[in-house]
């Protein structure tokens, strides 16, 4: 094993052999009672106050100043840093300098984890310090961690900045750029709004499977898996619609799931193959009334998040602030390229599109032709929050008709910063027309379409039974999150992206 360690490896792994022949255990089991946090005493500290003369924090060893009999050192904890001041004479007892004299001085390494218990004092340059009256090691860190290094005019050398190693290595990605938690910080209270809201109106948060005999609820191909027992193919699920309709059928008023779903598809700064939604069902509503509670819904978590509805997204400014702009579909297309496409059929359409130079193919139906059109001339354009509606038939399988315009559906999806976010529809809750849908989806998929839908006979019976007028939504968290943090790819809202194997592909 040791021919393939570095140098610095090797010192360590000498390090702690000496710490353990000295007689201290570099990797204890006991408890260690945490009382305060870097950040919290910076922040709050009072010369002469009684609350920091006793003191206990515990994190990563990350500088150390040796001045003789005393020292300066760092310590970074989960909130920030700060100053230790170290003395000799008392971290030990009077008969036993190791502690200090080998261990610390010598045999610490930076980023081993310690415990310090003390008082809080300021130095004579002002600067907040605990000094330390007990230290104890509480685990030995084996690998160096980058050295990010900042000279007096501010710039930064041997930074941890290549993407590849950031996503790959989050671990220490999180350690030596500690600037890198606040966007997930900020997506977790993303999640807590949303729970607020919909916990205030009385929904109720439910879970549904994740392996389904079947996958539906959305467009798109499915992870395949086998399940031994039942001799049974199964799907991981692409999205969890169909499920929580069956519990609108079965007699909740509100029901929403944060879900895991899963799409055997392409990746880019925009996707990854598992992502996060929240998907919500609400009976006797439709899709105006939804419209209504996102604007609603996402302005209570920009405030929640940022104490305002405006952000800076790249170089852009958005405001969440309600009302949001509205376009139907066929009027985005023509506000954005002059052309209205409405009346036109199948093939006059595919010829338009062409002279727009979007990329089209055989197997694209009416209304797969739309959505290219769209998503190439007029998503990109829509940076302020913008609610896109009344989508056509073809590309809306589970959306009710329009109440009002033939071939289309009553559908929105809002669109910002050039993406989508989310997608709602008041809900199909015919099952003689849902049965149509999916036959009609099935008709694409013969054409060629690897994103048309199965039809699933099980919910067709649960449709059956009954299922009230009902309002769904669906959102992309991992996309929410991207605008919400100001983050460029989805791997930096996500802790773990997708990524291939190290060394090149999989076997």
């Amino acid at each position: 094993m040791s021919e393939h360690l570095s140098e610095q490896e090797l010192i360590r792994r000498e390090n702690l052999q000496k710490i353990t022949e000295l007689g201290f255990n570099a990797y204890p089991s006991e408890l260690y009672p945490v009382t305060h946090y870097s950040t919290d005493i910076k922040e709050t500290f009072v010369e002469g106050s009684e609350d920091f003369r006793s003191v206990c924090l515990a994190g990563r060893f990350m500088s150390r100043r040796v001045m003789g009999k005393a020292s300066f050192a760092e310590l970074q904890d989960s909130k920030g840093r700060i100053q230790l001041y170290v003395s000799r004479d008392e971290i030990c007892p009077e008969e036993n300098k190791d502690l200090y004299n080998k261990v610390f001085k010598k045999l610490l390494d930076l980023g081993d984890f310690i415990g310090v218990k003390g008082y809080v004092f300021k130095t004579q340059v002002g600067e907040t310090s605990i000094h330390v009256t007990e230290l104890t090691i509480l685990s030995k860190s084996l690998k160096p961690l980058p050295v990010v290094k900042t000279d007096a005019d501010g710039k930064v050398y041997d930074s941890f900045s290549d993407p590849e190693l950031r996503y790959r290595q989050r671990y220490v990605d999180l350690v030596v750029n500690p600037h890198v938690k606040k966007a997930f910080e900020q997506r977790t209270v993303m999640y807590k709004s949303i729970r607020e809201y919909l916990d205030a109106k009385g929904y109720m948060e439910v879970e549904t499977p994740i392996l389904q005999p079947l996958y539906g609820g959305a467009a798109a191909r499915p992870f395949t898996t086998h399940h031994n027992t039942l001799d049974m193919k199964l799907y991981l699920r692409i999205a969890n619609e169909l499920y929580l309709k069956r519990l609108i059928v079965g007699g909740f008023d509100g029901v929403y799931e944060f879900s895991k779903d899963f799409r055997n598809e392409g990746m880019s700064r925009f996707h990854n193959p598992e992502f996060t939604q929240v998907e919500l069902y609400v009976a006797y509503k439709d899709y105006e009334w939804m419209m209504n509670l996102v604007e609603e819904m996402v302005e209570k978590i920009c405030l929640d998040i940022h104490g305002t509805t405006k952000i800076t997204v790249g170089k852009n400014e958005i405001d969440f602030k309600r009302p949001w702009k509205r376009y139907s579909m066929f009027e985005a297309i023509e506000h954005f390229t002059g052309i209205d496409i409405s009346e036109q059929d199948e093939e006059t359409m595919r010829k338009t599109a062409k002279e727009m130079h979007v990329e089209v193919d055989d197997s694209m139906g009416r209304g797969k032709l739309i959505d290219e059109i769209f998503g190439e001339k007029c998503e990109g354009q829509l940076i302020q929050p913008t609610f896109i509606t009344d989508y056509p038939v073809e590309l809306s399988p589970l959306a009710k008709k329009h109440r009002s315009k033939e071939g289309l559906t009553e559908r929105f999806e809002a669109v910002c910063n050039g993406k989508e976010i989310l997608n709602a529809f008041s809900e199909l809750n015919d099952p003689i027309d849902q049965r149509k849908r999916f036959e009609d989806q099935l008709e694409l998929g013969k054409r060629g379409d690897e994103d048309a839908m199965v039809l699933d006979e099980d919910f067709l019976r649960a449709l059956e039974y009954g299922m009230p007028p009902t309002a769904g939504l669906g959102i992309g968290m991992d996309r929410l999150a991207m605008i919400m943090t100001n983050s460029n790819s989805i791997q930096d809202v996500l802790f773990f992206p997708q990524m291939k194997p190290e060394g090149g592909a999989a076997e």
